[in-house]
């Protein structure tokens, strides 16, 4: 069980303002890349409008951070987003809108609870084993999807096939897991080096390496029976380890011994990620010099707080 899973794909950071968030990750360090919104008409032949939510990357080798900010009612984008056309036909409008207003709804909600990380994808080689494997241990799922995404290149901007599912609360009730979004995707193989993104970061990342959920401590022991049900077996303690996912659970009681000074904004949360880096040192350099809080926990690993990151801790190791 779980050796369907290859880590974390990535992890959605949502915002209130994408300008503001864009901002704060290159002061981190990060190469972000320009966002994007769906355009597309209200109603058939009329204007092409932005809506839904906006997104903007950053890559890795292997997975991502994503932002995501709600454009709402407004219909305002951040300053430089790419619109991305949405092409179906006629007849599909309604429901494609309905769809994709329904996904800004959802994040609309995460915001009202907590500005910070709601979404945590794990990767996978075979999304269809992962579906089957999920439905024989009856655990809800929304089945798999195959969409297109806009990927910002060395080469500019092309669309990309992903398949992805997202968890469900195990059978029979109906509904989102209490932590957030959270499932799995299937990425298409990158086609030529000249097509890949562009994932040089001057604060030295490398890649997502752990996403951290804080639970309320009665709720571990059900919670991490139920990631192993997604994830395949834990290390077991008040810090529970998913190897294979890159995952960890820590009862809120026990979170200060993981990250000093760190306070869920509510529970279940994700309150971090991790993100390895060639050089910790140089890491910490540049992030005092554009003068980011940074907290030292060890030799190799050091935190930014939730309090100056828009409601998550991120987290920087020593690679290797």
């Amino acid at each position: 069980m779980g050796h369907d899973v290859n880590g974390l794909h990535h992890v959605g950071h949502i915002v209130r303002d994408m300008d503001q968030a864009m901002e704060l990750y290159r002061k981190l360090g990060f190469t972000v890349a320009a966002p994007a919104c769906p355009v597309m008409p209200a109603a058939p032949g009329g204007p092409a409008e932005p809506f839904g939510a906006a997104n903007a990357h950053v890559y890795f080798p292997c997975g991502f951070v994503e932002l995501v900010a709600v454009i709402g009612d407004t219909g305002r984008m951040p300053g430089n987003a790419r619109p991305i056309p949405l092409r179906v036909s006629d007849d599909k409008v309604p429901g494609l809108r309905a769809a994709i207003r329904a996904t800004a709804a959802d994040i609309a909600s995460f915001l009202r609870r907590f500005q910070g990380v709601h979404i945590m994808i794990a990767d996978t080689p075979d999304i269809d084993r992962v579906a089957a494997r999920l439905t024989a241990d009856d655990v809800g799922h929304g089945g798999v999807h195959d969409i297109q995404r806009p990927v910002e290149t060395a080469t500019g901007t092309r669309m990309e096939p992903a398949r992805y599912l997202e968890i469900t609360r195990l059978h029979p009730s109906p509904g989102r897991v209490p932590e957030g979004r959270i499932g799995f995707a299937e990425n298409a193989p990158v086609k030529a080096p000249r097509d890949r993104r562009r994932t040089d970061h001057p604060n030295g990342a490398t890649g997502l390496v752990e996403c951290v959920l804080c639970v309320a401590d009665t709720a571990l022991p059900e919670l991490a029976r139920r990631y192993e049900s997604y994830f395949g077996r834990a290390r077991h303690g008040r810090v529970t380890r998913f190897d294979r996912a890159n995952v960890t659970v820590v009862a809120a009681s026990a979170l200060a011994g993981l990250l000093p000074g760190e306070r869920p904004a509510a529970l279940p949360a994700f309150v971090a990620y991790a993100v390895a880096v060639r050089d910790l040192s140089a890491t910490e350099e540049l992030l005092r010099d554009n003068d980011v809080p940074v907290i030292r926990t060890g030799p190799e690993k050091m935190f930014v707080p939730a309090g100056a990151a828009l409601g998550v801790a991120i987290v920087f190791r020593q690679d290797g």
